[in-house]
């Protein structure tokens, strides 16, 4: 199914129409998905898998291409896989030219997955295409920007993007937006999901500048609220992890490909035949919000050969680490 929220999704924008996949009530209220009233009772952490980077229809029309074999594998991996999340973010860059056809083409990959899914824009995307594709994606004052109730955990998504421009943007109206929601929930444990990041990785060519008035914005609409447990974000290609602003940031890699790791600078004018970017696994990372921290984990997806497995000969080496526990 593809929707913008499992429970409830503050609506603060103009939109009304709803996803032909889904009922009305899944929108407001206390309804929920019973999986999800399920988890919730039983008091299980929340689990938010995230994919970024998608860049799908950078192969070409074609429905079989590079990124979207490698994207239908992570999709595998989490429906088939053991950790179930409650919720799919996909932040940004999922299509390469952000032309309708692509945006077409992703929906319906990720239309029965089992969990909802929640949209949001990165600088290769354009909203109008997007909006069509995903017409339930709530649009705030035109920006890409709404609030997910997950029961303990509450998601802020926000819109970084400036159609036409590579880096980050967050203007007056987005702070404003952001600044509103954190105040009139100060003691709701929240993540900020977002896709450019806003500091310097020492990637040379991708990194924004942190004097950026984006940067200057996101700094003062975050100020004072702890009730932020941590950043989610993509546009690296790779998986980065820091403190900004006191608050822990995670940037997932890619599905699509990899930026190389390199921390030199890159001369605009003169190209020296480094790498730029790779072709290792697909990766997505799960976030588990146990009620008292956000703990953020990586997998890459694809053929590996399992060195251990859970049986009778594994089974002292389980008991002896839970048995160091204390009681």
């Amino acid at each position: 199914m593809v929707i913008t929220s499992p429970r409830r999704v503050r609506r603060t924008g103009n939109r009304t129409s709803t996803c032909h996949l889904l009922r009305r009530s899944h929108f407001g209220g206390s309804k929920a998905h019973e999986w999800h009233q399920r988890r919730l009772r039983k008091e299980a952490p929340v689990l938010i898998a995230q994919i970024t980077d998608l860049h799908i229809g950078f192969s070409g029309s074609e429905t079989g291409g590079y990124n979207t074999h490698r994207l239908k594998a992570v999709l595998e991996r989490l429906v088939d896989g053991p950790n179930r999340p409650d919720l799919l973010l996909m932040s940004g860059d999922m299509t390469e030219f952000g032309d309708p056809q692509s945006y077409a083409r992703l929906a319906e990959l990720v239309r029965d997955c089992p969990f909802p899914v929640a949209p949001m824009v990165g600088n290769h995307d354009m909203r109008a295409a997007m909006l069509q594709a995903f017409p339930d994606c709530p649009d705030n004052s035109g920006f890409v920007q709404y609030a997910i109730d997950l029961g303990p955990l509450r998601v802020l998504v926000l819109d970084t993007l400036e159609e036409g421009r590579h880096g980050g943007a967050f203007c007056e109206a987005r702070a404003a937006w952001l600044s509103a929601e954190l105040a009139a929930h100060p003691d709701r444990p929240t993540v900020i999901a977002m896709h450019h990041p806003p500091f310097e990785s020492g990637i040379d060519w991708l990194d924004s500048d942190e004097r950026e008035p984006w940067i200057t914005r996101l700094t003062e609409a975050v100020s004072g609220h702890a009730q932020i447990r941590g950043i989610v974000a993509g546009h690296l290609h790779r998986p980065i992890h820091t403190l900004w602003e006191g608050i822990p940031v995670t940037v997932v890699g890619s599905t699509a490909a990899t930026v190389a790791l390199d921390l030199n600078p890159v001369d605009p004018d003169r190209p020296d035949g480094r790498t730029m970017i790779s072709s290792e696994l697909p990766v997505y990372a799960l976030h588990r919000w146990d009620g008292r921290r956000l703990v953020s984990h990586t997998e890459a997806v694809g053929a590996l050969d399992a060195l251990a497995r859970y049986d009778e000969a594994f089974q002292e080496v389980v008991r002896v680490i839970v048995g160091e526990r204390p009681d």
